[in-house]
């Protein structure tokens, strides 16, 4: 089967990590990726093709692109007709669209072209399925835009795939209008990442550096635009306390970091006998399921990350969507992570959390579906009935 996928992260990486995963689930099917976000360092598959779009972004309150005047309209040209020709040239069975018409409303200048040629026929037979996560943003005018969805996804889609579990959160909870959605609504399951390495829990620490018996902490912030402040407070909680001092700290403080916050950390982590900065690494998972505590953002991925390692970890939502905190506060009540807030961020504070989090049980194993990669692979090889 031939399946197209089109991804478009604007701020975090966490649209095109989950792609990626479905994505590596399809293995042996052709495989399209079209990207328009900025450059990550993250590998694909070598069977995969893949088209990058003149790259676009967003501030983080998601007001502005990344290009403004006559620069973001020669973009928007070059985009929508690279997307259509990249989508004709491939005459995909199956385009999967991440987040629209649920969001990137400011992508209608490519996606209702392609999306108006593909109901037309001009790249053959082709469903289309639009791909969800559990949680939406709220809108300052909600009713106007879930009118609008509906009437995207009656006219351009043939199905919708939630990456979630309605045991966690419905669709139904932050889109009022769910049962009114004029095609078939499918929850296929969160989506975590795939651990990389094949070796065991004691090899990942080696790989990373960390001795035989010391007590390791993980500090991320996903995409690296927003976070800072919380991998400043995690190195400076550190420094408060004799055991969190001897801890190995593994900071990663995402691809988007500014080179400034970046040099920041850095400096930071000096302080400490055995901590260590990185931008990123493709063995996230690996050392999530090693390490005794994590500290991080509250981010789709690593929140499932995190539970799948069944490691205890405390996370801070992103304040400017309601999402992360919503998620977040609910994995709390179920004993599953806890919740980190601003007032958590002096250092004798966070101090207090994370030794309470080292003393504490791990996480009972997660209730939830985490099979999200397999169930969305599933439901895009499966015709439609």
């Amino acid at each position: 089967m031939k399946i197209a996928f089109y991804c478009q992260h604007v701020l975090g990486m966490g649209h095109l990590m989950r792609t990626l995963e479905i994505v590596a689930a399809l293995a042996g099917h052709e495989r399209l990726l079209i990207l328009g976000g900025p450059d990550a360092p993250v590998g694909l598959p070598g069977d995969v093709t893949l088209v990058r779009l003149p790259a676009l972004s967003m501030d983080a309150a998601f007001s502005a692109l990344s290009l403004d005047g006559e620069a973001l309209e020669a973009a928007r040209k070059t985009r929508a007709a690279m997307l259509l020709d990249a989508l004709a040239a491939f005459a995909p069975d199956v385009f999967f669209v991440e987040l629209y018409p649920f969001g990137r409303k400011a992508f209608e200048f490519e996606l209702v072209p392609a999306l108006t040629a593909i109901r037309a026929g001009a790249c053959g037979p082709c469903r289309v399925v639009c791909g969800v996560r559990d949680i939406l943003v709220g809108k300052k005018d909600q009713p106007a835009y879930e009118a609008r969805v509906l009437d995207r996804l009656g006219r351009f889609f043939d199905a919708v795939c939630v990456h979630g579990d309605p045991a966690l959160f419905p669709l139904s909870a932050t889109f009022s209008r769910a049962a009114d959605i004029p095609v078939p609504v499918a929850y296929t399951g969160y989506v975590a990442p795939a651990p990389q390495a094949a070796v065991d829990g004691g090899g990942v620490r080696r790989v990373f550096g960390v001795g035989q018996g010391r007590e390791l902490l993980v500090a991320s912030a996903g995409g690296g635009k927003v976070g800072y402040e919380l991998l400043a407070a995690t190195l400076a909680a550190c420094r408060t306390r004799a055991r969190l001092t001897a801890l190995a700290v593994r900071v990663f403080t995402g691809p988007y970091c500014p080179d400034d916050a970046y040099l920041a950390i850095e400096d930071a982590a000096a302080g400490l006998p055995d901590a260590r900065v990185a931008r990123f690494t493709d063995n996230f998972a690996d050392l999530l399921g090693s390490a005794d505590v994590s500290v991080s953002l509250g981010g789709y991925n690593t929140v499932m990350a995190l539970l799948a390692a069944g490691v205890r970890g405390l996370v801070y939502p992103f304040d400017q969507n309601r999402e992360q905190r919503l998620r977040a506060g609910r994995l709390e009540d179920m004993g599953l992570l806890g919740l980190v807030g601003p007032e958590d961020l002096a250092p004798d504070r966070l101090a207090d959390r994370i030794v309470a989090a080292l003393d504490a049980p791990r996480p009972p194993r997660a209730a939830v579906n985490l099979d999200g990669a397999r169930g969305t692979a599933a439901l895009l090889t499966t015709p439609a009935v």
